[in-house]
């Protein structure tokens, strides 16, 4: 199994063989915690014109996304798991857009022949399942900030995957998630900034393997929708 770390929109694009989309704070792991919540389907799109059409078709459907950080104009609810009670998705279809997790798991289906979202949260059981279906080559995408520059969190995650697809476990895991609050989590800590990415977002995202499945990029009649595996 050859693994490779890719960075940001342009490594999307360039993804191939099982591509891991990776975003920590906080598009992929505010899915992880939409499925857990009961969420009837989530699906992932680029532009802020999809997800309007999926309103105007299902007036149902909730809007969660963000652009800059900040909750997009018209949206039920920000790119934010602390902000969104379970009571507001279970049994509904949420549509998903954001900076950089959602452009980045759409390019990367272009050319990768499967695509998983990838989290801190659920990294040991997208490990698990990569083993298992052991494929020729693995992509692993660090989307960064706004999908233009590296960050801590989706670096730190990608190469704790890669350690675990290794047999190598990553030293000092407790530690580095620890440091995520000074070195790429601080404006959870902003006092001027808790409107849009508020503390208890970094510590519901910052944290290791709390579920034991993973989301995987599958496309019907509507376009692309996120399935839920056991691993």
């Amino acid at each position: 199994m050859e693994i490779q770390i890719l960075h940001c929109l342009a490594g999307a694009r360039q993804a191939r063989g099982l591509a891991v989309v990776i975003d920590v704070f906080r598009a992929f792991s505010l899915e992880c915690y939409l499925a857990s919540r009961g969420a009837r389907e989530i699906r992932p799109v680029a532009t802020l014109e999809e997800a309007f059409a999926f309103r105007a078709k299902d007036p149902q459907a909730v809007l969660v996304g963000e652009r800059h950080g900040a909750k997009c104009e018209g949206f039920d609810f920000g790119n934010s798991p602390s902000s969104i009670p379970e009571s507001a998705v279970r049994g509904r279809r949420v549509i998903h857009t954001t900076s950089a997790g959602t452009q980045g798991i759409t390019a990367a289906a272009h050319g990768a022949e499967e695509v998983l979202t990838g989290s801190l949260l659920n990294a040991a059981a997208i490990a698990r399942y990569i083993r298992a279906k052991d494929p020729t080559l693995v992509s692993l995408v660090a989307m960064g900030t706004e999908a233009v520059r590296p960050n801590a969190e989706d670096e730190l995650c990608a190469a704790y995957i890669q350690s675990l697809l290794l047999g190598a476990p990553l030293p000092d895991l407790d530690a580095r998630l620890a440091d995520l609050r000074y070195h790429g989590g601080e404006h959870f800590f902003n006092p001027n900034t808790q409107h849009i990415y508020p503390e208890p977002d970094f510590w519901l995202c910052a944290k290791a393997d709390q579920f034991d499945f993973i989301l995987r990029a599958t496309y019907d009649a509507e376009g692309m929708v996120m399935q839920r595996i056991e691993a």
